[in-house]
């Protein structure tokens, strides 16, 4: 099957997936609790011949290929939405209160729609192609629930991709950046800190133990850790976002709950900040008298993209979409006069990028000039959706060639 076949089923399909694309956002759901997500992600799986395997609280997983021997190439779509009303000018927006604002929706179509173009062409593939449905991606728990339930064995997986739709990139819709070698979006790390002290009266504050003068003084002497702790090159961000305590204004309070974010790049420092977040906010607690404690939430580690995936791909994207509508981070930041191939965001599919090589793919999907200006997460970013049936032809066609060019 040459790559030009390929896009052109791809097109054929646009309908299809566009149909489904719109099912998916007028009905978000969000964490695992998508329970209607699920069962028509598995209906469309069941029409098109294909056997859906729950794993994990809420994923699915099906195999296509394995009828010729050969290695194992997995691809990942997520499919929760955000706690977000939804506000953008679509004919299909959700009601509910919940919006697919990260582009979950697409993700979910597109590799419905790969699955078609895989199956059509099933008895080519070298390989095996495991389809990866995932649910909770934005609290980052699905991923590695879904790999502690055997995700990646049975068959045992060789290598893995992702694709992410982006909204206002500078770029035509189907436009797709392969990730450069090497981390390429951080670690997160959510927390609390509790800091207990002994509630009293406000006029008599001798008799009690004042928390939120300590937690004061905790959330300023944190930002020491990266103004004096850290090498120039660490980059890292840690964010308190949340600070709740009392409920009447003449009242010490008897705790503090402060919430907060951690971004890191590298393990060693991700690790360094969660000790010594612990250790500064224990011990200023207890020098106004006070205890504190540190707990972690969910998170994630660093995405890793594997150099030879990276290579890999860029040259299937290249081959298939033309050299015009596929470019490597290295190439933009050339073009652009240097930057970062790092992004902000996390991402949860690094615990997939931890156990096996894996590699994140982004695809344009909405130019500001042509009314797609908003960013992720916003209640009012919205999706070109020319940007679907490219999607599926690239999951699809990776897989064949990467197959092909492993083959035993």
């Amino acid at each position: 099957m040459t790559s030009e076949m390929l896009l052109q089923e791809a097109a054929e399909l646009r309908d299809c997936i566009s149909r489904e694309r719109r099912a998916l956002h007028q009905n978000p759901e969000t964490g695992f609790d998508i329970s209607a997500t699920l069962s028509f992600v598995k209906s469309e799986l069941l029409d098109m011949g294909l056997q859906p395997m729950d794993c994990g609280k809420a994923g699915v997983v099906a195999l296509v290929g394995g009828k010729k021997p050969g290695k194992v190439f997995l691809l990942r779509a997520d499919m929760d939405a955000l706690p977000i009303t939804e506000e953008a000018d679509v004919d299909f927006a959700s009601q509910n209160g919940k919006m697919h604002a990260c582009g979950h929706d697409m993700h979910t179509a597109m590799l419905l729609g790969a699955a078609r173009l895989l199956k059509a062409h099933e008895a080519e593939i070298a390989g095996t192609v495991k389809l990866m449905f995932q649910p909770a991606e934005e609290i980052f728990e699905g991923s590695h629930d879904m790999i502690q339930a055997g995700l990646l064995e049975h068959p045992k997986v060789d290598a893995a991709l992702m694709i992410h739709v982006m909204a206002g990139m500078p770029f035509p819709a189907g436009t797709v950046i392969v990730s450069a070698p090497g981390v390429s979006a951080p670690a997160a790390d959510y927390f609390e800190i509790k800091v207990q002290g002994k509630g009293c009266h406000g006029s008599m504050p001798n008799t009690g133990v004042d928390p939120l003068t300590a937690a004061a003084h905790i959330l300023i002497a944190i930002q020491e850790i990266h103004a004096r702790e850290l090498a120039m090159d660490d980059r890292a961000v840690l964010t308190i976002g949340t600070m709740n305590a009392g409920t009447a204004a003449n009242v010490i309070p008897d705790s503090v709950t402060m919430g907060g974010s951690i971004r890191t790049f590298d393990e060693q420092t991700r690790a360094f900040i969660k000790q010594r977040l612990a250790e500064i906010s224990e011990g200023i607690a207890r020098s106004f008298r006070g205890e504190a404690s540190v707990s972690f939430g969910s998170g994630c580690p660093t995405l890793v993209n594997d150099r030879d995936l990276s290579v890999c791909c860029e040259q299937y994207v290249k081959d298939l979409l033309g050299s015009g509508k596929a470019f490597s981070v290295t190439e933009l930041n050339a073009m652009s006069g240097g930057g970062s191939s790092k992004s902000a965001g996390s991402e949860d599919f690094a615990y997939v990028s931890q156990e096996v090589p894996s590699i994140m793919l982004a695809l344009a999907s909405g130019q500001p000039e042509k009314g797609y200006g908003y960013p992720q997460h916003h209640p009012m970013v919205k999706f070109d959706e020319d940007a679907l049936p490219v999607g599926s032809a690239v999951y699809a066609y990776t897989a064949l060639r990467w197959l092909e060019a492993h083959k035993p």
